[in-house]
């Protein structure tokens, strides 16, 4: 497979935001190691999984054992801004996570890819990981995008107050944190999914309108 051309396939970065890293080469390393001579598997568990945006042929249940789903990774252009960050999901090393793998044809793998960078790595901040997915039809292996606890967009520990002010508030050009926990969360719950984590992220809520200041 020929390397992709070095051409800008980027829409660009928002002023005043400066990039983690250069995302283009993470592009080609991905398509490379990936081949081509095969589908394409991506691992959804955040929204992926209810707006994937890219056609696929088959949708399966899947497992990753080792990584964990959390709303913990700054979000300064889809869910916030620069100067009001909001967050967004993560995979983070440790425990397991329940989503969705979706195999995409190879004919369509690179232009998939291609769109993929563009809405989840402007900045290069995930780190795109092929890991190893369960599914109820057998194993795949699957791109997912992982965060290190390193990197400067993981928020690390936040309070109930940190949790309410950003959902109170944070909105970037896809819409609002708030919105975009509560609609992962709905999906998760159609799914059967269950994530304890995010049900009291937004019980918070829940908890203040039953309670509202005097």
């Amino acid at each position: 497979m020929s390397a992709l051309p070095m051409m800008p396939l980027l829409p660009p970065v928002p002023h005043g935001l400066k990039p983690l890293r250069d995302p283009l080469p993470l592009l080609q390393r991905t398509v490379a190691e990936w081949g081509g001579h095969d589908d394409l598997w991506l691992f959804g568990y955040g929204s992926l999984i209810w707006r994937p945006g890219f056609d696929h042929a088959e949708r399966r249940p899947a497992r990753v054992n080792g990584w964990h789903r959390a709303l913990k990774m700054w979000s300064r252009i889809n869910r916030g801004t620069p100067e009001q960050p909001g967050l967004v999901f993560a995979l983070l090393s440790g425990g397991s996570c329940r989503g969705m793998a979706f195999r995409v044809p190879k004919a369509h793998g690179r232009a998939v890819l291609q769109d993929l960078w563009a809405r989840e790595m402007p900045t290069g901040v995930y780190d795109p990981r092929w890991l190893a997915c369960r599914t109820p039809q057998g194993p795949v292996t699957a791109l997912a995008f992982t965060l290190s606890r390193r990197s400067p967009n993981h928020t690390g520990v936040l309070s109930e107050a940190d949790y309410r002010r950003i959902f109170g508030s944070a909105c970037g050009i896809y819409g609002t944190t708030l919105d975009y926990a509560r609609r992962t969360l709905e999906e998760l719950r159609r799914l059967d999914i269950h994530d304890r984590q995010l049900e009291r992220l937004l019980g918070l809520l829940a908890r203040d309108s039953d309670n509202p200041a005097p």
